[in-house]
């Protein structure tokens, strides 16, 4: 797979300030991180990856536009959720909004993971996507790297779906809570009858 190097800006689509386009959202998920989680699939990414698990989630056209207030309070009315995963699409390229909030949800106690297609190592570049640093500092876990089909892992030994990425544990209270794994699957119903099917591989089917 060619390195992926372009950090240009991805979209004319502008997003208002304080808002996130995403994809889809689920409360109490356990297969995209520790515990249980809400997680949030933003819509956008340049990768194109084959075997991509949400190709729908390539375009940055606005798909749903929420403000980051709102969805804070989403994600915290509902006291199952202890963290919450981001997910896409990719992540960083709303990595300042992503931030803020993040920011408000450890606040009030719960913890931030996320998915990215970059290394860790082209984040903490001076050329990286606007707010990548900001979106960091605020992570306990991060998983890098893009999926490569050619690699990919399905295992219940596995928290990672390809063998390039990587976990990286930037808070130690969860050095021993890397117990999920790459081929967890779980459907979510919806209350007007819709469901969602997704997994730590990052897969979100509507159905």
């Amino acid at each position: 797979m060619t390195p992926f190097t372009d950090y240009a800006s991805p979209t004319p689509v502008k997003i208002p300030p304080h808002h996130l386009n995403i994809m889809g959202y689920v409360d109490e998920s356990q297969v995209n991180g520790p515990g249980i989680r809400a997680v949030v699939w933003v819509q956008g990414c340049k990768r194109e990856c084959p075997g991509c698990f949400n190709p729908a989630s390539w375009s940055f056209e606005i798909n749903q536009l929420v403000s980051v207030e709102t969805l804070a309070e989403q994600i915290l009315k509902n006291p199952n959720n202890q963290g919450v995963t981001f997910s896409g699409g990719e992540p960083f390229w709303q990595a300042s909004a992503l931030a803020k909030l993040a920011q408000i949800l450890k606040g009030e106690g719960l913890n931030v993971m996320s998915f990215t297609g970059f290394t860790l190592e082209e984040l903490r570049r001076d050329d990286a996507p606007n707010g990548a640093d900001a979106l960091l500092a605020q992570l306990d876990i991060l998983v890098d790297g893009p999926y490569v089909e050619s690699l990919a892992i399905h295992s219940p030994d596995s928290p990672v779906s390809s063998r390039n990425q990587r976990i990286h544990i930037f808070n130690p209270a969860f050095q021993d809570q890397i117990t999920w794994a790459s081929d967890q699957m779980e459907i979510h119903i919806l209350k007007d009858g819709s469901r969602i099917i997704t997994g730590f591989q990052g897969h979100l089917g509507l159905m």
